[in-house]
């Protein structure tokens, strides 16, 4: 073989080719106060050095996903963790007309402590999806007032009192795509990661009752069955005779908008499936139990911790 000759021009290197960077958009499911588990998923997730460029949410997703979305997410989750059930009472008006709460005292705290922009002002590409009321019809809210949008895609049907906004009624998009893979995908995402609160909801409202609670689990967890009870929603008393009693109005709503949820969940990502599913096991909480949110990120991160290699695989990362 000849020797190179020393005296030849170098040749010039080859410059790599550009790779283009796939862009991560995440999909933050419903699932009310089990919502906060996001917040432990977003931190795991930062940790893992993963950064969305899409955030989208439905609503509980789309609460935590807008203050992700603004740069708030920190200031949330100092807030959440410091919530307690009282906190939670005073944030309520009740209502009786469309739903058990107006949300303005919520949505107007939202506004002055975490979001109140457009759209067009985020940090970070967001939407988050709502139903309409009067046709059933998916929303896709990405455009004008955020804490609007928030304010219509939590509407929780028998709950929150639904909203108009730009002359449509709206409700949770929870009815229609609780786990909006879909918006995200539509909004030019190339990876997928999706967080589902659904995983072990189904029937958790009854099996929570049969458990005998301490005194202390039974002042923090019985506060919005004494709430309802007080505008004559409170557990039932059977027909008198000494049969077991009838469900409470918040247990039979809490199973009725799990397992809607769940199934639509499943239908929507079996057709449109994520990259990467995070699924955190919050079905011990109920639906009001804002004020456990220690419980709710430290599963978030644990699930995250669950899927790390499948997570690492589908983004390129060097495992460990």
């Amino acid at each position: 073989m000849d020797e190179p000759d020393p005296q030849a021009p170098a040749k010039p290197r080859v410059k790599p080719l550009h790779r283009h960077e796939p862009v991560i958009g995440l999909a933050l499911g419903s699932g009310a106060a089990r919502g906060w588990a996001h917040l432990g998923v977003l931190r795991a997730l930062a940790e893992e050095g993963v950064r969305p460029r899409i955030i989208c949410g439905c609503s509980i997703g789309a609460f935590v996903g807008a203050a992700a979305a603004s740069g708030d997410l920190d200031k949330l989750t100092q807030w959440a963790e410091t919530l307690k059930w009282q906190d939670v009472v005073s944030l309520l008006d009740v209502s009786l007309r469309g739903g058990l709460i107006k949300g303005d005292k919520l949505i107007g705290f939202f506004e002055r402590n975490f979001v109140d922009r457009d759209f067009s002002e985020l940090e970070t590409r967001f939407a988050c999806v709502a139903t309409e009321l009067t046709s059933g019809r998916e929303i896709w809210l990405q455009e004008g007032s955020v804490s609007a949008a928030v304010r219509a895609s939590i509407a929780l049907p028998g709950l929150m009192t639904p909203v108009m906004h730009e002359g449509r009624l709206l409700v949770d998009g929870g009815l229609v795509n609780p786990v909006p893979v879909s918006l995200c995908r539509a909004m030019g995402a190339d990876i997928v990661i999706a967080v589902d609160l659904g995983s072990d909801m189904v029937g958790r409202a009854f099996q929570r009752a049969a458990i005998e609670p301490t005194p202390s689990e039974e002042t923090e967890a019985g506060w919005s069955e004494r709430l309802l009870s007080r505008f004559g929603f409170g557990n039932g008393n059977g027909n008198g005779s000494g049969e077991e009693a009838a469900p409470s109005l918040i247990s039979v709503i809490s199973s009725s908008i799990n397992i809607m949820q769940v199934r639509i969940a499943r239908s929507r990502l079996a057709g449109e499936p994520a990259d990467v599913m995070i699924s955190p096991r919050v079905g011990q909480l109920g639906l009001m139990d804002y004020h456990r949110a220690a419980e709710a990120l430290a599963e978030g991160e644990a699930a995250v911790m669950r899927m790390r290699p499948l997570l690492r695989y589908v983004l390129g990362h060097d495992a460990d």
